[in-house]
């Protein structure tokens, strides 16, 4: 098991220098300082986890950094949580980031994965040789499916106009029909 790692590092480490402006700056608040996180501490669900992450929510002190789906494969990101924190990730290969990874945890503050809803792009072959084509297609693309009785659903970590021109002969055939529901 790998162990993972998280921790506060000054924006010196990292970051260009910024100059500093004179005047009215004791009305601004400093911004957070950065994370640089290098592992992930373990699941919000967890045991140590949950009623401590429970405690900073209600404190103000639980941050969110939500990401995209595909960004969930991403070894090396940088992105800013929801109090306004940066989070430089520079992950091993073996560590994958998910929804409710515990990224930061302190006494004061914790940041937690969120992913954003995906989205699907529901298709329905009309025979048996139209959904081997689409299969075909699915697996030679490396899209990510799910199967539900007879449609195939693929995950959207693209545009859908990018997933819709792949397969756009099986479509213009009528041997696969789109449906607008989703999944």
């Amino acid at each position: 098991m790998t162990t993972a790692s998280a921790h506060r590092v000054s924006p010196h480490d990292h970051a260009p220098h910024h100059p500093h402006h004179h005047g009215d700056d004791h009305h601004h608040h400093a911004p957070r300082p950065s994370i640089r996180v290098e592992g992930v501490l373990g699941s919000r669900l967890d045991p140590p986890f949950a009623d401590h992450l429970h405690r900073l929510a209600h404190a103000g002190a639980c941050e969110d950094l939500i990401l995209d789906t595909v960004d969930l494969a991403r070894h090396r990101l940088r992105a800013v949580g929801s109090l306004g924190t940066e989070f430089l990730i520079a992950l091993p290969r073996d560590v994958v980031l998910f929804d409710g990874a515990v990224i930061a945890c302190g006494d004061h503050h914790a940041a937690v994965v969120r992913v954003t809803e995906r989205r699907w792009l529901r298709l329905r072959p009309t025979d048996a040789a139209a959904a081997l084509e689409l299969g075909w297609n699915a697996g030679n693309l490396h899209w990510r499916v799910r199967f539900d009785g007879d449609d195939l659903a693929v995950a959207l970590e693209a545009p859908e106009a990018d997933y819709r021109a792949r397969i756009a002969p099986l479509i213009a055939a009528g041997r696969v029909e789109i449906l607008e529901d989703g999944a």
